[in-house]
């Protein structure tokens, strides 16, 4: 009776893995080894069954017991001996989503860079002419007026015409920085700082290798666009009074080290700190680079970016250091 109820045990179970077996037919593709497999399932379901029938008092011939045995033996046999590729299609599958999944934030990144360009063209190259020539026609009415009140009124006019000048040349750069394009990574850099600590009471200590070296497009400006976000986060969320920045190159890697001593933050609640470690992330990812990010609450930040580089290789030079300590009022 016993052995009845495990037969019957054994029949389900195995039907039930057969089903399911036929349901990942697609998903492999219909795979010849995955094929096998479902065909030594069903046939050692049916053996299951004749052996029940067995057991019931059936007569059944030898010579098939045998056939379906056979069956069951080569199907699982073969399909053992080449399941190897079966796991190597899948990890195949994988790296081709992955891989997929990374020229589509890449092409994403490289459109949101056109746009930015083109944006801070039209504002430079379009707007500010204009605000230019009025700004040399409210001139020349002033000379030419006699009137203190509306020589006053123009002078307004002219000084928020020069605001509105200078504004622009600041937003056309934070869109696409002209000293990245023209310069490099390093300079960049450089000159992001300076305003950093022009308008904020920080203490910013940059160090690097790079001098005038030039990269790839993607990696300067990604990089560059991730220490924006690191430095910003530190000023405006950490309230960091100190920063510690180094981006050094070697033969094969572009490394980034960063530090402040901000009030720090808990990195397993990224999507409750509001401070754009997921975009760091997938930047650094489009790259195919690694980011690994520590921090504690009332501990600081640290962030550890690694980047593989291919352009010839970079001798190592003095390292510059600035530091500068100041506040806009």
């Amino acid at each position: 009776m016993w052995i009845q109820i495990l037969l019957l045990v054994a029949i389900l179970v195995q039907t039930i893995a057969t089903v399911y077996a036929l349901k990942l037919v697609h998903a492999t593709k219909y795979s010849a080894i995955w094929i096998l497999f479902i065909i030594g399932f069903s046939a050692l379901s049916v053996e299951r069954i004749i052996q029940l029938l067995i057991f019931a008092g059936h007569p059944i011939p030898r010579l098939f017991m045998a056939d379906v045995g056979f069956i069951v033996s080569i199907c699982l046999s073969i399909g053992v001996m080449y399941a190897h590729k079966l796991f190597k299609y899948i990890d195949r599958l994988n790296y081709q989503r992955q891989l997929w999944n990374r020229r589509m934030l890449t092409n994403t990144l490289r459109t949101e860079e056109q746009a930015r360009s083109s944006f801070s063209k039209e504002l430079h190259d379009g707007l500010g002419p204009l605000l230019s020539s009025a700004k040399m026609s409210l001139s020349a009415l002033q000379r030419n007026e006699q009137d203190p009140t509306r020589r006053e009124m123009l002078s307004n006019t002219t000084y928020l015409i020069e605001e509105a000048i200078r504004s622009i040349r600041e937003i056309s750069n934070n869109l696409s920085p002209h000293v990245l394009q023209d310069f490099g990574l390093a300079r960049g850099v450089e000159n992001f700082i300076d305003k950093c600590v022009t308008m904020h009471n920080v203490q910013i200590d940059f160090k690097t290798n790079l001098g005038k070296e030039r990269f790839e497009t993607n990696i300067e400006i990604i990089l560059y666009r991730v220490i924006c976000e690191l430095i910003n986060n530190s000023l405006k969320h950490a309230s960091a009074a100190h920063i510690e920045l180094q981006l050094t190159a070697s033969q094969s890697e572009l490394r980034l080290t960063y530090a402040d001593d901000g009030r720090g933050f808990n990195p397993a609640s990224v999507s409750e700190n509001g401070m754009g470690l997921s975009n760091i992330n997938s930047r650094v990812g489009s790259l195919g680079g690694t980011c690994r990010i520590d921090s504690q609450p009332g501990g600081g930040m640290q962030a550890h970016i690694c980047i593989a580089r291919t352009t010839p290789e970079l001798s190592l030079k003095p390292t510059k250091k600035r530091r500068k300590q100041t506040k806009n009022t």
